[in-house]
C-alpha cells in the first residue's frame, strides 16, 4: 500500500447519486464472455508463467541481491532494508508453480545470507507483509511433505530468520496506544524523531503474520501486541462505526478522518475476516461485521465507494483509487457475492477505457485524477476477479483476466521484466517493478486460468484450505495455526489468570489449562446475543467467561473508563527490571484469556451468512470551496502531502554469493 496525496476537499453543488451513475454511463461496456476452452485456459497459464520467469529470472540476473530490479535499465537498487526483498517476495510463488529445484535454491540461500542485525530504517507495515509473510509461508510450504515440496535438508533456517525479524519490530508496539509506529531502524529501534502518525492499515495489518509466528514458535508476545494494535484503533471508531486513514500513536487522536476502504485503511478491513478465517477467532469475525456494516452503508454508492467524514458520514472525496480494488474479493470471502459482482464490474470498465486503472479515477469528472495517473502493477483488480470466478465460475471472468494480460504483455512488458506505467493514458513505462508484481499480480492471474484449465495446484488440490495475506502470501489453515480443537482467544475480559499461555495440541493445551485457569463449567454462549442480522453463526463453547460483561464488552473492546488505567499500568510495568517494555505493555493491556473450544475446521468451508446492501443512499448534496472547481466547472482537487509509510534505504553491496541454480539457464550461459 503506497501513500497518496489529496487534500479533504468539499464536492461541488452535485447530487452525488446523479454523479456515480454518470460515472458509469461514460465508461465502455463490459465484455462479452465468449468463454474458453480448457486448452486455451491452459495456454494463458503457460502465458502467465513465461511472464513470471521473464521478470524473476531479470530480477535474478541483473538485480540480486539487491531488493528491486529496474526493468528499463537491467539494474538493481534497494528499496527496503536491502536483503533480496524481491526473492523473499517471490518463494511461494515459486513454490506454487511446482519449481521444486528454484524453490529450494532460494530457501537455502536466503536462510545462509540474509541477516536483519543491519542499521536500516524499514516501514513496520511493508517488512511485515514482504519479508516476514514471504519467510512464513515459505517455511511453512519447505518444512511440510504434504506440500509436495519438502526440501530434505530445510531445517526451519526461514523461522528463525522470521522470529528474529518480529523481534525487532517489536519495539514499534511501545506506545501509549498500542498502535505501532511507522518505521523502525533493524539494529537500534524507533528513533527518537520518528513520526508519531501512521495508517489505519499499518496498525491493523499484522495479525496474520505475527499470529502465526506465536503458534510456531510457541510465544504469545506475537499476537498480543498485533491484536491490542487492532483493538486499540477500533475502540477509537467513530459513533458511526467508521474509522479513519491516519492515527497518532501517542494521543490516538485521529489526523485524518476520512474514512474509505481504499489507501490507508484498505488492509484493516481485510485483515478482520481473514483473522477470523485463519485462527477461528470470533472477536475478530464481530468486529468486522460491525465495521463492513458501515462501510456499506455510508460508504457504498452502488456500485462505486466514496469517502466520507468518519463522524459527519459526509461525503468528502468522491474518488475510485486503486487499491479499492481488492473489496469485491473480500467480499466473496465474507459472502456477499451480488455487490461484489456490480463493483468489479464498474472497475473492471475503468481498465477498459485505459488499458489499466490509475492509481485515482475522479467520479465527478470521470477522467484520471491529477497526480494519481499512474498504474505500478497493482494486484488489487486481479485479486478480485480470481474469487469471482472461483464462486461463480462465470467465465466472464476469464475474458477480464484476457484483457488484464494482453495489456500487461503489450504495455508494461520492457527488456528485464514488467515496468510501472507512469500515465495510464500515454502509456509511459517507468523504470520500477515492484516485488508484488512477482508475490500477488502474477500469482491472482495464474491462479485464474490454471482453475479455468483444470487446477493443478496446491491452492486448489493441495492438503490445506490456505488464506492469502495482503501481499498474496499463502497461508495454510492448519491445525497447528488455526488450533481448531482449541483456541485462545484475548477477549478483553479481566478476570483472575495468567495470559502467559503458549500454543500447541490438544494435549498440551489442557496441561496449560490445568495450571492456569480457574475452569467454569461450560456454557454455551446465548443465542440472543448473536443477533441475525449482525453475526455469523457462531461457533463453540465458551470455557472461561468473566460474568458481568456484556457481548459488546467482550467483543467490542470498548474499556475508556480503563483506559487511563492501562497506560498507568504500563509505564509502571516498564520499571520492572528483567522485562522488556513491549512485553510488559502487552500483559498490563491483556491480562487474561478465554478459552473456546471449535468443531473441525470443515466448519469453514461453509458458505458465510450473506448480508443484504445496507439502507437506501439518499441523495447526497456537498457543497464545494470556490476554488476547489475550475473555470469550466470540473472538480479540481489538490493535494496534501501525508506522511509516508515507508523510508527507503541505502544500497548494500552485492552479494558474490549467488546460487547458479536460482538462475534461468539462459543467464547461466
Amino acid at each position: 500500500m503506497q501513500p497518496m496525496r489529496r487534500r479533504q476537499g468539499g464536492f461541488p453543488l452535485l447530487c452525488l447519486s446523479a454523479v456515480l451513475l454518470a460515472a458509469a454511463a461514460l465508461l465502455p461496456g463490459a465484455a462479452v464472455a465468449e468463454g474458453v476452452t480448457p486448452s486455451e485456459a491452459r495456454r494463458l497459464r503457460d502465458e502467465v508463467k513465461d511472464m513470471f520467469y521473464h521478470a524473476f529470472d531479470g530480477y535474478m540476473k541483473y538485480a540480486f541481491p539487491l531488493d528491486e530490479l529496474r526493468p528499463l535499465s537491467c539494474q538493481g537498487e534497494d528499496s527496503l532494508g536491502g536483503y533480496a526483498l524481491t526473492l523473499i517476495d517471490s518463494l511461494d510463488t515459486l513454490a506454487l508453480l511446482g519449481d521444486k529445484e528454484k524453490f529450494g535454491a532460494a530457501v537455502e540461500w536466503v536462510g545462509k545470507n540474509v541477516r536483519f542485525d543491519i542499521s536500516k530504517t524499514v516501514s513496520v507495515f511493508e517488512t511485515n507483509i514482504r519479508i516476514l509473510g514471504g519467510l512464513l509461508s515459505a517455511h511453512l510450504i519447505a518444512s511440510d511433505y504434504a506440500t509436495g515440496m519438502r526440501i530434505q535438508s530445510y531445517d526451519d533456517q526461514l523461522l528463525h530468520l522470521a522470529a528474529d525479524l518480529a523481534q525487532r519490530l517489536l519495539p514499534a508496539f511501545d506506545t501509549p496506544t498500542g498502535i505501532p509506529f511507522g518505521s523502525i531502524n533493524l539494529k537500534y529501534g524507533v528513533d527518537e524523531n520518528e513520526s508519531k502518525i501512521t495508517s489505519t492499515a499499518g496498525g491493523g495489518t499484522l495479525t496474520l503474520e505475527f499470529g502465526i509466528l506465536s503458534r510456531l514458535t510457541n510465544n504469545t508476545v506475537f499476537e498480543r501486541v498485533t491484536k491490542n494494535s487492532v483493538r486499540a484503533i477500533w475502540s477509537r471508531r467513530s459513533k458511526l462505526n467508521l474509522v479513519g486513514a491516519h492515527i497518532n500513536v501517542f494521543t490516538g487522536e485521529w489526523t485524518q478522518k476520512d474514512a474509505g476502504i481504499g489507501t490507508s485503511i484498505d488492509s484493516f478491513y481485510e485483515y478482520l475476516l481473514k483473522a477470523y478465517l485463519l485462527f477461528g477467532d470470533e472477536e475478530y469475525l464481530y468486529i468486522f461485521q460491525e465495521a463492513y456494516k458501515a462501510a456499506m452503508h455510508y460508504l457504498h454508492h452502488d456500485p462505486w465507494y466514496v469517502e466520507v467524514n468518519m463522524n459527519s458520514g459526509a461525503t468528502v472525496w468522491p474518488l475510485f483509487n486503486s487499491l479499492q480494488a481488492f473489496w469485491p474479493g473480500l467480499q466473496v470471502l465474507a459472502g456477499d457475492v451480488d455487490p461484489a459482482i456490480r463493483t468489479h464490474d464498474a472497475f473492471f470498465r475503468v481498465w477498459k477505457k485505459y488499458g489499466f486503472t490509475p492509481e485515482g479515477f475522479n467520479l465527478a469528472t470521470s477522467t484520471v485524477q491529477n497526480g494519481q495517473r499512474s498504474y505500478p502493477l497493482r494486484p488489487e483488480l486481479i485479486e478480485s476477479t480470481y474469487w469471482l470466478f472461483k464462486a461463480t465460475r462465470d467465465y466472464r471472468y476469464i475474458d477480464v483476466g484476457r484483457d488484464i494480460l494482453a495489456s500487461l504483455q503489450y504495455g508494461a512488458r520492457c527488456p528485464c521484466g514488467y515496468c510501472h506505467i507512469s500515465d495510464v493514458e500515454t502509456h509511459k513505462q517507468d523504470d520500477h517493478m515492484e516485488s508484488f508484481f512477482l508475490a500477488e499480480t502474477v500469482k491472482y492471474l495464474w491462479l485464474l486460468f490454471d482453475l479455468a484449465a483444470g487446477p493443478d495446484n496446491i491452492v486448489e488440490n493441495g492438503p490445506y484450505k490456505y488464506i492469502f495475506s495482503t501481499e498474496g502470501h499463502l497461508l495454510p489453515v492448519t491445525p497447528e495455526i488455526a488450533l481448531v480443537d482449541e483456541h485462545c482467544s484475548y477477549f478483553g475480559a479481566f478476570c483472575n489468570g495468567s495470559a502467559d499461555r503458549g500454543y500447541g495440541t490438544s494435549a498440551s493445551s489442557t496441561k496449560h489449562q490445568k495450571a492456569n485457569y480457574t475452569q467454569l463449567d461450560d456454557i454455551r454462549t446465548p443465542s440472543s446475543h448473536y443477533p441475525a442480522s449482525n453475526m455469523f453463526a457462531t461457533r463453540g463453547y465458551i470455557k472461561g467467561v468473566c460474568p458481568g460483561l456484556t457481548h459488546a464488552q467482550k467483543l467490542g473492546i470498548m474499556y475508556s473508563d480503563e483506559e487511563g488505567n492501562v497506560i498507568e499500568q504500563t509505564s509502571e510495568s516498564h520499571e520492572h527490571h528483567g522485562e522488556s517494555a513491549v512485553e510488559s505493555s502487552v500483559q498490563a493491556q491483556s491480562s487474561n484469556i478465554i478459552l473456546i473450544s471449535h468443531p473441525v475446521a470443515s466448519q469453514q468451508d461453509e458458505a458465510l451468512g450473506r448480508w443484504s446492501g445496507s439502507g437506501d443512499h439518499a441523495d447526497i448534496e456537498v457543497t464545494a470551496d470556490s476554488d476547489s472547481t475550475s473555470h469550466d466547472g470540473s472538480l479540481r482537487v489538490s493535494t496534501e502531502e501525508l506522511t509516508e509509510d515507508t523510508k527507503r534505504s541505502s544500497k548494500l553491496s552485492e552479494d558474490e554469493d549467488i546460487s547458479q541454480n536460482l538462475k534461468s539457464d539462459e543467464d547461466i550461459s
